[in-house]
């Protein structure tokens, strides 16, 4: 394991200590208490989450907004049990029905996505991830040949566009020199370019390697950090481009 996985991996563990005794973090936990620069990434990455979960647990909601909520769902014999008040009763803007809907999909929301937060990495997203992580680490990337070379030289070109078509070689850039890293088990390709002054690492994977998200979709974005990435599928084949040159530099390349 090498510290761009052990990271991949830790970006999963909970803050809380939790997930100390979970197998799946073991080995990239020893990887950081013995290797001095991701014990000290990994003490940064946890200091940011407790003070996150400190901001949250900052915040009071309304009084009775939770039996407001419930009480507005409540049907008896499929008809609703809530009662209609007078057109001239004015209620506490947090009462109105637009805020309690508001307010119930972001407890709803909230509530999936620190359920499926430990799991991340065995979905579709773990692709996502990783490039988020691979993308801003020095010395680890790379590639050789013709086939390499030219398909750098297409990324980098101003009339390219990422998200359009992009004809690949999957087994041929692989064999001819592609840096080639497994994520998930299987195979992806690493290229890097440069667009704008800025560089950007461009991830390849096969659609069947990675179910889970329709074969086809058009760009989506995710940030960690410094580094933002943008991901799409053509039907055959699954892009990250990711790089720290922020949102609007990298929605311009495609």
């Amino acid at each position: 394991m090498n510290n761009t996985e052990a990271k991949f991996i830790l970006n999963a563990y909970r803050p809380n200590g939790r997930d100390a005794g979970d197998a799946t973090f073991r080995a990239a936990l020893d990887q950081a208490k013995s290797d001095p620069a991701l014990g000290a990434w990994f003490a940064r990455e946890q200091a940011h989450g407790i003070a996150v979960a400190a901001k949250l647990r900052e915040i009071t909601p309304p009084a009775g907004l939770r039996e407001a909520i419930l009480a507005g769902g409540k049907v008896s014999g499929g008809v609703s049990s809530f009662k209609a008040e007078p057109a001239t009763a004015k209620r506490a803007f947090w009462n109105q029905p637009v805020w309690l809907a508001a307010a119930a999909a972001i407890a709803v929301l909230a509530t999936v996505s620190v359920s499926l937060w430990p799991a991340r990495g065995v979905a579709s997203g773990a692709l996502t991830d990783f490039a988020l992580v691979d993308a801003v680490e020095e010395g680890t990337h790379g590639g050789h040949g013709e086939m390499t070379a030219a398909f750098e030289a297409s990324l980098e070109k101003d009339t390219t566009r990422l998200a359009g078509a992009m004809p690949v070689d999957f087994a041929a850039l692989k064999g001819n020199g592609c840096r080639t890293v497994s994520v998930a088990g299987h195979d992806v390709l690493e290229v890097c370019f440069k667009r704008d002054g800025a560089w950007f690492h461009c991830y390849v994977a096969r659609v069947q390697d990675f179910p889970g998200d329709p074969a086809k979709f058009a760009p989506m974005f995710a940030q960690h950090g410094k580094a933002v990435a943008a991901t799409w599928a053509d039907g055959t084949h699954r892009f990250v481009v990711a790089g720290e040159a922020g949102r609007a530099v990298l929605q311009r390349l495609l």
